[in-house]
């Protein structure tokens, strides 16, 4: 089912990756991987109109938002929020970006290997909100600062890694992100 609205979690600073490598956390036996475009932010903004919502950023990069799907489980039957899922330490490892001139952002192609297998593939045409929507719909609710990170959505083909694996995350065919599973 198609969603209306778009589904909006926070992170918290925490959660940033600073490094290529992901220490496989102890508390959860199924973490999977979901690549994600991710766009930078470039000036503070609240309840900003759809028309404008372009203007607040000029980069877009790659980031994996690690889930603890065990975890995360859990936390849908009981009803409760997904934070100890998805916010925790290091659980958004994110790449470098490329200038939003520098692409045809009405299709980015992206995609993900695990161990050198392509594993995600996705293209940003095929998102069910387009990055200015999001930016637009996201403000209403929170003031997004300068320097704020928006993954947007993962494509089809998420799944579970294991400590020794390499994942590398190629935005319009350039490596963008790499990280190692500890």
């Amino acid at each position: 089912k198609v969603p209306k609205q778009p589904m909006i979690f926070i992170k918290p600073e925490s959660a940033v990756n600073p490094t290529d490598v992901l220490d496989y956390p102890s508390f959860t036996k199924d973490l999977h991987y979901e690549l994600e475009l991710v766009l930078k932010i470039n000036k503070k903004v609240s309840n900003i109109s759809l028309d404008n919502a372009s203007a607040c950023y000029d980069e877009i990069g790659l980031g994996i938002d690690f889930t603890a799907r065990d975890i995360q489980y859990k936390c849908k039957e009981k009803g409760h929020p997904w934070e100890k899922a998805k916010a925790f330490d290091n659980s958004a490892t994110v790449g470098s970006f490329l200038k939003k001139s520098e692409l045809d952002i009405s299709n980015v192609p992206f995609k993900l290997t695990v161990n050198g297998e392509k594993r995600q593939i996705g293209f940003s045409k095929d998102m069910i909100f387009n990055f200015d929507y999001l930016v637009h719909y996201i403000s209403k609710y929170f003031t997004l600062e300068e320097g704020d990170l928006i993954f947007t959505g993962t494509p089809e083909g998420v799944g579970p890694v294991k400590p020794g694996d390499v994942l590398n995350g190629y935005l319009d065919d350039k490596l963008l992100l790499n990280v190692s599973i500890n």
